[in-house]
Parts: C-alpha cells; structure tokens; sequence
C-alpha cells in the first residue's frame, strides 16, 4: 500500500468529517443527497450499454451510501457500500427508511487503498468526489483495477479538472459563507478567475482534509488510458453567469471539434468516467448470502468468514470485527485503532454520551442531530483533556459561527493558565482551529469569545457553538 498516498492525519480528518457532515443537518443533506441520485443515474443510464450489469458492485467514499441504495433499489444491483467513516453509513441508514427502499448493500468502513475485497472479485467499482482527496491518485487506480473482474468497470465522477483561466490569488468558501463581493462576482461568473481550485473547498481543508486539484483534463485522460482499454467521458464545464458562458462559447468554437474539451482546459468542471479493464468479461452469479466470499482479511489477505453472530473473523490471523448497527468495520487493525479508539480522555465530541464529564464552565445545553451535535457558549467556556499518547499534542476545535452582521468573533485560547493563541473567524460559518500545546499529561482549556450578542426572544448571551474538543498528534 502507498502510504504516502493519503496521510493519517487525513484519514483521522474524514473520519470527523463525514461523521459530521453526512446527516448534521437531515433535510438539508437528504434533499442533497437526492439530487446527486439523480443527476448521477442520469449519467449512469446513459452509459449503460458500455457499463453493462452492476453486480457484484462496490462504491468506494460512498459518505451516508445515498448511491448505493439507488443502485441496489433502482438499477436492481447487489454489491457493497464502503467508506472510511462507519459513522455515515449508520447514519445514512435512517435515508433507506425515509426514502422507503427496500433492499440496501452490505455496508463497511475500509481504506480505498486497502479494499478489503479479493483479487477479480468485483463487476462493478463506482467512487464519486472522492478520488480527489489522494495526493497520489494513481494508487487508488492501482488498487481498483485489481479488485475488479477482467473486463469490469470503474466508474468516477464529479471530480474537479484544474482551471487554467483563474489568477489562483486565494482559495474561497461556499456559496452560503461567501461575502457579499465574493457572492456577485460567482453569478456573474467572474470569481473562477481569481480564485483557487474549486470553490468550497476550503471547508474540506479547514477539517485537514488535503485536495489534490492538480489534474487537468489532459491528466485524467493520460491516467485513464495507462490503466484502462475503453472509456467514456461526460465533461461538465461551468456556465456561471456571463463570465463563464461567453467564454465558454469562444473556447467551443476555438475547439477543431466543437467540443467541450478546450473549454475544461479552460475553465475547468468535473469529469465523469467508465473505464474498461483489460480481459473478456465472465460475471458468475453473485451469491448476496454469502458475501463474505468476496471479502479478505485487511490485516493478512486471509479468507473472512461469518460466525453465528453475524462477526466476520478471518481463517488466517486473529483478525475479527462485528456487525455494529448494520455496519461492518473492515479498517487494517492499526487504522481501525487509530481512527476508532472508542471513549478517551483525550476527546470530547459532542456527539457521544457522556462528553460531559470533561466540560467546565460556561456550556448550554446539548442540541443538534446525528453527528452535528452542539453547545453554545458565552464569552467563556471550559474543559479539561488527557494526554493519552505521551507525545507533542495540537488542541483542535471545532466550532459554528453564526452570521452576525457586521460582527466578526474573535477566539482566544488558554491551556493550562498560559496564553495559546487567538484566531479571528472571518467569516460566519463552520470553523476549526489548531493550536500547538506545551508537553503536559493534562490540558485545562479556557476558551474566550467575543464579541456577545443576544438571539431574539432570548435571555441568553452568547458567542459561538462547539461540537468537538481534541488533542490529535503534532504530525
């Protein structure tokens, strides 16, 4: 495995992430959800005569698995949901019952450079807005191709090709957090001209989740033909106001073919892709009861099978995980220690029961859902940690501003009755902060906002919320 490919530090980011973000916010993230079925069957439809039969089918990032229930519902298709955060796919279990689907995949949480999965065992590997999150891309081609059958498919998509036309002068948020300038220039379509890479990700980063928005089009097709015989391209290239429409014109009648292709050299978009491996197709019937067959051990290789209890253990090591609320952790030991070390001194996540017990002064009550749950606090808060690694620690928060006008928060921090550094947030908005902390077996942490306001009909005087308090290591 390459390991230089994605770091741990990033893993241990997409974990929170997408435990955060996956149902934080329910109709918000289900109507969301629901659009990205249904502009990526639209496209799954269309390729249908080169994709061919789904089954057995894997999708690799698949975040609250929204994709995989409309494979297994509306394309009939048996296979497999997997992502590196079990926490969305349990919580994306509450989508299959509001949207009333019958069947569902068999969900994992597993490293997409480490696919717990055989040798030629897969028909179909579907990975959407993930790919763009591995420094070194090519590892996880590597690892998809051998994991599909001769003549299976790996299908991608919504992945960002890098602009040429933009002064990359600095990298914007979302839509929702963007400043009024930032929000006029993006409808006009002039803003992709200033700006870094792809707008909104920014959030991403903020959590330590490193982008890789090196690849232009030319790239992605040169990385697709070193690995695959036959694919298909759908190309999206933004039309966002004048700005972008009339140069997208200009570039389309500059193309020898009229196409689309000098225009994503220039203006950039997403990609979306089937790719043919090598070999003459045989699909031999998928038994959906006996999936374990398609699976091996993440620590050694060694075939998995499933005991009484519904535990898949491994024939080979003592390798064994369970069925937990429907879904399966098949992370290599050392990765599954890391990113799930259960209740510890050196978290709070708001989330859990029993975060309490390590909060001071100064909290609200608890409110939010699913892996958004939150406090506000007031001009003071705080809460104690253990440094459980012995090792150089970063204190991490992660917090909400809300949009006051003309009212930017600053954050100071104290650890241990010294002065840690003060942050001003910018911008309303989600928001996390990373701070060195001096060598200490414990953390007493005063957290200092300002400036107060008062919510309407509200006798409370408050700042910002939390959602979660950590130490992560100094890496």
């Amino acid at each position: 495995m390459n390991h230089s490919a994605q770091a741990m530090s990033v893993k241990r980011a997409e974990v929170e992430f997408h435990n955060f973000a996956s149902l934080g916010e329910p109709e918000r993230a289900s109507r969301v959800y629901a659009e990205e079925n249904e502009r990526r069957g639209a496209i799954l439809k269309k390729h249908a005569a080169f994709i061919g039969g789904f089954t057995p089918f894997l999708e690799i990032g698949a975040n609250a698995g929204h994709t995989s229930y409309m494979l297994a519902n509306e394309f009939s298709a048996e296979g497999f949901a997997l992502d590196i955060s079990a926490d969305s796919l349990r919580h994306g279990i509450a989508l299959q019952e509001q949207w009333g689907m019958p069947k569902a995949p068999v969900r994992m949480a597993g490293d997409a450079l480490r696919l717990p999965f055989k040798d030629n065992s897969l028909r179909t590997v579907l990975a959407y807005q993930m790919l763009s999150q591995f420094q070194d891309i090519e590892a996880v081609f590597l690892e998809v191709k051998r994991v599909l059958q001769p003549g299976g498919v790996f299908i991608f998509g919504e992945e960002p090709m890098r602009r040429a036309l933009s002064l990359r002068l600095y990298r914007c948020p979302y839509v929702e957090t963007m400043k009024p300038w930032e929000r006029k220039l993006h409808e006009w379509g002039l803003l992709g001209y200033l700006v870094r890479d792809v707008i909104g990700a920014h959030q991403e980063e903020s959590f330590g989740i490193r982008q890789n928005h090196r690849m232009n089009l030319r790239h992605w097709h040169d990385l697709v033909r070193k690995h695959f015989v036959a694919q298909e391209y759908e190309i999206c290239v933004p039309e966002r106001g004048w700005g972008e429409r009339g140069m997208k014109r200009l570039l389309q009648k500059l193309d020898p073919y009229g196409s689309d292709w000098r225009g994503a050299r220039g203006l950039g978009g997403t990609l979306a892709a089937s790719c043919r491996k090598a070999g003459t197709a045989v699909s031999p019937p998928y038994e959906a009861t006996k999936f374990e067959q398609y699976l091996r051990c993440p620590d050694c290789g060694g075939d998995l099978h499933r005991d009484a209890d519904d535990q898949l253990l491994c024939g080979s090591c003592t390798y064994a995980t369970p069925n937990e609320g429907g879904v399966y952790n098949l992370l290599n030991s050392a990765d599954k220690k890391e990113l799930y070390p259960g209740e510890r001194a050196d978290v709070i996540d708001f989330s859990l029961p029993g975060h309490e017990a390590r909060l001071g002064e100064g909290w609200h009550p608890l409110e939010g859902v699913f892996g958004n749950r939150f406090r506000w606090i007031g001009g003071r808060a705080t809460a104690t940690l253990e440094n459980v690694r012995g090792s150089a620690q970063r204190l991490r928060i992660r917090g909400f501003a809300p949009e006051r006008p003309e009212q930017l928060f600053r954050v100071a921090l104290r650890v241990n009755g010294q002065e840690a550094g003060e942050t001003k947030l910018d911008r309303p908005g989600l928001f996390v902060i990373e701070q060195d902390v001096p060598p200490a077996r414990d953390y007493q942490v005063e957290i200092q906002v300002s400036p107060l306001w008062q919510p309407a009909g509200d006798a409370r005087q408050l700042t910002v919320n939390l959602s979660m308090i950590r130490l992560v290591p100094a890496d």
